[in-house]
């Protein structure tokens, strides 16, 4: 088995794509599984081509699960971090925090226009660890 930690950088709510990084470092056959350590943000395979798809699926989220401080969320009593953090957390419940993908010859077998995703939930820029785990058949 071998082992990598991805680092990153984000700037409030969004999609950052991290495939380039995670393809510079699988290699062989196998399986590789990611996992986002934290509880506000998720992983996501993604259209990749248009951006428009990203800022869309954003305000999907935000429509989805609005801040704290929007009257309809007054029944939430974790607001104490912030109007943003109790929906970060609803959020990141509902996207997944791992995702496993087959590996062929070194590369990824993501469908044409796929990308891997983090998505940040949280306003302020955050840095956010993945690790990775790729299992060589």
């Amino acid at each position: 088995m071998k082992l990598e930690r991805f680092f990153v950088s984000t700037n409030g709510p969004g999609l950052y794509e991290i495939t380039t990084e995670v393809e510079k470092w699988v290699e062989g056959n196998g399986l590789l599984t990611l996992l986002i350590k934290h509880t506000s943000a998720s992983l996501l395979i993604q259209e990749n081509a248009d951006p428009e798809v990203k800022f869309d699926f954003v305000q999907y989220l935000e429509r989805l699960v609005p801040p704290s401080s929007s009257p309809e969320m007054s029944y939430l009593t974790h607001t104490y971090e912030g109007p943003d953090d109790m929906p970060a957390h609803i959020k990141s419940g509902l996207l997944p925090s791992t995702l496993s993908i087959p590996i062929e010859n070194g590369r990824m077998m993501l469908g044409t226009w796929q990308g891997i995703y983090v998505v940040e939930h949280r306003l302020r820029p955050r840095k956010r660890e993945i690790v990775g785990s790729l299992l060589l058949s």
